[in-house]
Order: structure tokens, then C-alpha cells, then sequence
């Protein structure tokens, strides 16, 4: 029998207690460099889109409808809410339906200052409501002279917006919520004045940026070049992240490969240490093919966009 010394026997037990606290700190450094799940949600404005393609209307059984939206592959739902009743119906059916609001859309008024006063109270008390459910992020995009209409908002309107959208966003910020600004394509005319207003016209500390990728692409003349000019210059404002994809300018049945390059995208998000929400808006419009039922659309796009910002997570 080999007999082991004293200081052999230290030896020994301090190159095993080594040995566990480098397995314990390998094992805690491959946990930071393992990315989490991506929570993915999706914007109520796809799936009502969708339904009515199939001759159905989404909110008429709400919640046979986000049943299928969390199906689907969605961990999170982001509605558009009126008014602080429709927080109440929504909680518990997110709830049974093991789905998330950490994100909600808001409509606002927000160029004309009585309006504008009227607006940000509406959707203080939206949000005071949405907190207790957990949402974090509201989305809001200020609503155009006339939808549908040619006006364009002049220089005063538009310093107005910018002065409510901010005031808004402080409101927020005291409440522990953030304000995500977002656009469609009326406020790229014109130079995309109102877009680069709200933009450099606010705090950033208040005031941050949801980017819709295809609604900057199509405002501009669907241009990817001008849609990563934003991305440069105001990447690090972004908080949230609406996705769609379109084929030849035309929106696609799925998110997938087209004619933004959502690739290069993330990577551009990655590199400046930005992780937004992501929320899929896949959406259909006149043109749009139509070859799978809602669900199958929603499940395809949901695996496409969990590959392309699996880092995200």
C-alpha cells in the first residue's frame, strides 16, 4: 500500500479544490457568454390583417386569438390600447394565455398644443394601468394632420410635437416607463423633417426611438441606404425594434430573406451594444401572396427572426 504524506495529501486536495473553482468559473463565464432565449412578440395590427384575409375578425375572441398568436412561437403581445378598460380585459387572458406585455402602442395628437395636453393624459393613465401587468416600453407614433391626406405638419406644429412628445416622455420616465417614438412612412416627406425633428428636437434620456426598418425603407423611396443612415444616427436611441420584411417592395407572407438586409442590421445593433425589443409586424397588404393560413405565416416568421437575432436574447 502506497502511503500518502501529509503534505501530499494537501497537495492533492488543493488542486481538486482548484480544479472546482475553475469548473465553477468556466461554468459561470460559458453562462454569460450563452445567450438566453429571445423574447419575441408581436403587434396586434399583423394578426388583424391576417384574420380579415381569412374572412375573420381577431378581436371578436380574443382569446382564441392570442391562444393562436402564442402557438404561433410569441413569448410577449404588444396591442393597440384607447383607453385603461382595455388593460383590464387583456391581463387575464395574457395571463391564460402564458403571453407578456412588456411593450403596448399608443395613438397620440400631439402637434397642436390643446390636443397635445389632452393625449399625453390619456396615455398616463393607459400606462399607470399597462405597469401593473408589467408592460415597460410605450410605443407611440403621432398621428398625421389627416391619415390618408397630403398636409404636412409646418415648422410651429412640428416644434409643438417635439415639445409634447418630450414632455410625455419625462412623465413616463418618473413613472419607470420608457417612451418609444415611432414612425410610418408621412413623416419621411419632405426631407423627413418630422422624423429628424422628433429625433433631434428631444432628450434622448426621454425620448427614444422604436425603429419600423420597413416603414423608414418605404418612406424613403424603399431604401435600404437611407434606412441604415438612420440606424447610424440614431442606433443608440433604439429601444424597440418593429419587424417586417418585404419581396420587390411588396410585403411578404413571412419574415424572412428580402429587401432589407435584417442580417446586417443586427449585426449593426450588436456592435454598438444595443439590445432592443423585438416585435414582429409581419403584415399583408395588396399583392401580398397568400399560401398558408395565419398561424403557419406567424410560426414561420417567428423561427426566422429567433435565427437572425438569436444574440439578442
Amino acid at each position: 500500500m502506497n502511503k500518502i504524506t501529509r503534505r501530499k495529501f494537501v497537495q492533492n486536495l488543493a488542486l481538486v479544490g482548484g480544479t472546482i473553482v475553475m469548473g465553477a468559473k468556466t461554468l459561470e463565464a460559458a453562462k454569460r457568454k450563452s445567450p438566453s432565449k429571445l423574447h419575441l412578440a408581436c403587434n396586434q395590427y399583423p394578426w388583424l390583417v391576417f384574420y380579415q384575409r381569412e374572412n375573420r375578425d381577431f378581436n371578436a375572441d380574443l382569446d382564441k386569438g392570442l391562444g393562436e398568436l402564442a402557438s404561433s412561437g410569441m413569448d410577449g403581445y404588444e396591442p393597440l390600447v384607447n383607453n385603461p378598460q382595455e388593460i383590464d380585459r387583456l391581463g387575464p387572458l395574457l395571463k391564460k394565455n402564458g403571453l407578456e406585455m412588456r411593450s403596448l402602442y399608443v395613438n397620440s395628437v400631439l402637434h397642436e398644443r390643446q390636443k397635445a395636453d389632452q393625449s399625453i393624459d390619456s396615455v398616463l393613465a393607459i400606462s399607470e394601468k399597462a405597469k401593473s401587468i408589467g408592460t415597460k416600453i410605450i410605443v407611440t407614433n403621432p398621428s398625421p394632420i389627416q391619415w390618408g391626406g397630403s398636409q404636412n405638419k409646418d415648422d410651429s406644429q412640428l416644434r409643438v410635437q417635439a415639445a409634447s412628445l418630450e414632455k410625455l416622455g419625462r412623465q413616463l420616465k418618473a413613472m419607470g416607463l420608457t417612451l418609444s417614438y415611432h414612425n410610418h412612412d408621412i413623416e419621411l416627406r419632405n426631407a423627413a423633417r418630422e422624423f429628424h425633428h422628433m429625433m433631434v428636437g428631444t432628450d434622448p434620456a426621454y425620448v427614444t426611438l422604436c425603429l419600423d426598418a420597413h416603414w423608414v425603407y418605404r418612406g424613403a423611396g424603399n431604401s435600404a441606404v437611407a434606412l441604415f443612415d438612420v440606424l447610424k444616427l440614431y442606433g443608440r436611441r433604439i429601444t424597440e425594434l418593429h419587424l417586417r420584411q418585404s419581396k420587390e417592395n411588396i410585403w411578404s407572407e413571412t419574415f424572412e430573406d428580402g429587401d432589407i438586409n435584417y442580417r446586417r442590421l443586427a449585426k449593426h445593433l450588436l456592435g454598438i451594444d444595443i439590445s432592443p425589443h423585438i416585435v414582429l409586424e409581419q403584415a399583408v397588404e395588396k399583392g401580398t401572396p397568400k399560401t398558408m393560413e395565419t398561424v403557419e405565416a406567424f410560426r414561420q416568421s417567428s423561427k426566422y427572426a429567433r435565427r437572425i437575432f438569436a444574440e439578442f436574447g
